[in-house]
C-alpha cells in the first residue's frame, strides 16, 4: 500500500478547503484516517489527499498525472490498445481491453499476462494503455515508478510515441522514446533507449543494478526531455544523455534539428510476451506472477524551453601514428576490460568466461558458450566509419582446439546495421592471420564497432587474438 502523504493544512481542509501549499507544507504521516473519517471524506478531500502525494520539482510544474488509487482505469487519461498477435516484432500476445489483463490493485496500475490455451496452443493475452489524444505534450520530465515481472519471454515497458506519427513519417522517422525496457530473463539490466531517423538509428543507455533485481521492488524511472538533449535517469541516477539525433526520408537531406522530437508525444505501457528481443517463454516462466505494475505516472513540465538549439558537431576518432584506428591493438597495455574504454568484454544470455591481456595477446576463456553468438563477445567502439571509405580489418587468432567464432564491425547507433557483415571463420592451434576488407556505403557514423562473438558456437575453446587491425585502404 502507498505511504499517505498528507498536506499540514489536512486538518483544517477537512472544515474548510484544499491543501494547496508549496513542497515545504507536504509532511510524512504514517497514521491514516478512522474508517468513519475515510467514509466522510467528500471527493474534493479525497482528490486533494492525492494531490498532495505528488512531489513539487524545483524549475518544474505538474502538467499531468495518475497515482492509479481509484477502483478502475481512467480513461479520461489512458486508452486501451487492443492488437492481434504478432502485431509488432514477432511478439505472441493479444492485447485486450479485458479487465483481467489490465485493473487497478493497491493504488497501482496492473498490466497481467495471461497463458490460456487455443486450438491446441498456447495462448497469451496481455494489456497496453496509452495516453495518445487525451495527455499529449511536446518536453518534459516523465517519471513512473514501476516493478516488473520476472520470467523468461516476459517484456514490460514504459515508452512514448509521438501523436501524429504521420508528421515526419512512420516509424522509425516519426522518433520513439523509450523510458524504460526491462526483460523478465535479464532483471538486474534496464535499458534507455531513442530510436529515430531514416536509416533507423538508436541510442541505448544501460543501468546495471548492484544488487537485487528489478522485479524484487518498485524502481522510479525517468526521462527529461528537452529541445536539444534528453536524459535518462533510474532512482535519481542519470545514466543516458543524448543530443545528436536526426530524421530524414531515405535518400534526403535531414530535417530542421530537433526533428522529429519537436511535436507532441504521448506515454504509454504495456507488458509483451516473447518476441525478436526477448525470445519466447518456455517452461521456467510463471504466469501467476507475470504482473507489471505501476505505482503512478507523473509528467512535469518547465514554464518555458529554448527551441533555438543546434545539433551538436560529431566527433570521429583519429588513426595512431601506424594508421590504426583500434587503440590498443597490439594489445601492448594489460588495460581493464569492463569500463568501455578501447576493448571491453561481456557477457550475455547464459554466456559465462573471462578475458585477460597477457604477452600482448588477448586471451578468451568460456566456461558456457551460452545460448546467442554474442553470449560471449570482446569489443571495441568508436571506430569512424565514412560513407566512400574502404577499410581492412586484419588480426592473428588461434585456439586451443578448432572452433568457429564470429566477426564484423557494426552500428550500435545506427540501427545495428552491418558494415563488415557477420563473418564466421575457423580458428585452428596454429595461428593464423584473417584479413578482411569492406566499404562503407552507409550514412558516416563514428560510432562503428568491432566484434568478436564467440557464444554459442559449439565449442568453449579458449581463443587468442594478436595484431588487431582496422586501417582505410587508400587506392
Amino acid at each position: 500500500m502507498k505511504k499517505r502523504v498528507i498536506c499540514a493544512a489536512l486538518a483544517s481542509f477537512l472544515l474548510l478547503t484544499g491543501c494547496a501549499g508549496p513542497a515545504s507544507s507536504v509532511v510524512e504521516t504514517t497514521e491514516a484516517p478512522t474508517e468513519a473519517a475515510t467514509e466522510e471524506m467528500t471527493e474534493a478531500e479525497t482528490e486533494a489527499v492525492t494531490e498532495a502525494e505528488v512531489p513539487e520539482l524545483p524549475g518544474y510544474t505538474l502538467l499531468w498525472n495518475d497515482e492509479f488509487n481509484g477502483d478502475a482505469l481512467d480513461e479520461t487519461i489512458w486508452n486501451y490498445e487492443p492488437h492481434e498477435p504478432g502485431w509488432t516484432n514477432e511478439e505472441l500476445q493479444e492485447y485486450t481491453t479485458s479487465t483481467d489483463n489490465v485493473f487497478l490493485r493497491d493504488g497501482n496500475l496492473v498490466i497481467k499476462a495471461i497463458r490460456s490455451e487455443k486450438d491446441g496452443k498456447d495462448y497469451y493475452t496481455s494489456g497496453k494503455v496509452t495516453a495518445q489524444n487525451k495527455k499529449d505534450f511536446t518536453y518534459g520530465k516523465v517519471v513512473a515508478r514501476a516493478k516488473v515481472p520476472a520470467g523468461q519471454g516476459l517484456w514490460p515497458a514504459i515508452w512514448m510515441m509521438p501523436q501524429d506519427e504521420q508528421h515526419y513519417g512512420q516509424w522509425p522517422k516519426c522518433g520513439e522514446i523509450d523510458i524504460m525496457e526491462v526483460l523478465g530473463s535479464r532483471l538486474t539490466t534496464a535499458y534507455g533507449t531513442l530510436h529515430y531517423g531514416a536509416p533507423h538509428a538508436e541510442q541505448q543507455g544501460v543501468y546495471e543494478l548492484e544488487s537485487g533485481t528489478f522485479a524484487d521492488d518498485f524502481h522510479e524511472y525517468s526521462v527529461e526531455w528537452e529541445p536539444g538533449e534528453m536524459r535518462w535517469y533510474i532512482d535519481g541516477n542519470l545514466y543516458h544523455t543524448v543530443n545528436d539525433w536526426f530524421t530524414a526520408e531515405e535518400g534526403e537531406d535531414e530535417k530542421p534539428y530537433p526533428a522529429p522530437f519537436d511535436q507532441p508525444f504521448f506515454v504509454q505501457m504495456n507488458l509483451a510476451v516473447g518476441g525478436t528481443w526477448p525470445g519466447n517463454p518456455d517452461e521456467t516462466t510463471d504466469f501467476d506472477k507475470a504482473e507489471f505494475e505501476i505505482d503512478y505516472v507523473r509528467v512535469y513540465q518547465k514554464p518555458e524551453y529554448d527551441t533555438n538549439v543546434t545539433k551538436p558537431e560529431k566527433n570521429y576518432r583519429e588513426a595512431d601514428e601506424t594508421g590504426n584506428f583500434v587503440y590498443n591493438g597490439d594489445f601492448a597495455e594489460a588495460e581493464a576490460l569492463d569500463d568501455e574504454e578501447n576493448w571491453y568484454f561481456l557477457l550475455f544470455e547464459g554466456g559465462e568466461g573471462a578475458a585477460e591481456i597477457k604477452d600482448n595477446t588477448m586471451i578468451i576463456s568460456s566456461t558456457n558458450e551460452g545460448t546467442v553468438d554474442y553470449s560471449v563477445q570482446l569489443v571495441q567502439p568508436a571506430l569512424p566509419m565514412i560513407k566512400g571509405k574502404k577499410y581492412r580489418l586484419t588480426f592473428d587468432a588461434w585456439a586451443d582446439e578448432e572452433r568457429d567464432i564470429i566477426t564484423c564491425v557494426d552500428a550500435p547507433t545506427a540501427g545495428w546495421i552491418r558494415y563488415l557483415a557477420d563473418t564466421t571463420l575457423t580458428v585452428t592451434t596454429e595461428k593464423q592471420t584473417f584479413t578482411y576488407d569492406f566499404e562503407m556505403k552507409d550514412k558516416d557514423d563514428p560510432n562503428g564497432r568491432l566484434e568478436f562473438n564467440l557464444g554459442h558456437r559449439g565449442s568453449t575453446a579458449t581463443v587468442y587474438i594478436q595484431n588487431v587491425r582496422l586501417e582505410e585502404v587508400v587506392e
